[in-house]
């Protein structure tokens, strides 16, 4: 009887040893995989962006979205004007996707105060590669 518990005792230690592996390692491959990088060659962005607005950081990456590996856009504003302020972002692609929405994307907390920056991730279905070109507009929404 003390066999069989010493048994079970020492597959349960090492099955919740296992699990914590796996699941330490899919967290690892899972961070390795939205490494950041430049959205399209030196040159190859058109950006248009209004004078309320500081684009403080623009970077993708890949990630699943849908099942499958997609482009993401990492787009980060700043406020630059003197009162708060909401922001429509368009990203138009070389092969003819766009995507964009507004940041903040919901106003519930309140709009982008001056000096302070905005960070929203936008997803591109079905985009497994980096684009050649890309346009950015950036434009304030009326309050």
């Amino acid at each position: 009887m003390k066999q069989r518990k010493y048994l079970l005792s020492w597959l349960l230690v090492m099955g919740t040893a296992v699990c914590l592996g796996l699941w330490a390692f899919t967290g690892a491959t899972a961070n390795a995989a939205a490494k950041e990088f430049a959205c399209a060659p030196e040159g190859k962005v058109n950006k248009e962006i209004c004078s309320e607005a500081q684009l403080a950081g623009f970077s993708c990456f890949f990630k699943k979205f849908e099942g499958a590996r997609s482009l993401h856009f990492k787009v980060s504003v700043k406020n630059t004007s003197d009162k708060p302020q909401r922001y429509r972002v368009r990203i138009f692609l070389d092969n003819g996707k766009a995507i964009g929405g507004l940041i903040p994307r919901k106003t519930k907390k309140g709009l982008i105060k001056p000096g302070q920056t905005a960070t929203f991730v936008y997803p591109v279905g079905r985009m497994p590669d980096r684009p050649a070109s890309i346009d950015l507009f950036i434009t304030t929404v009326g309050q």
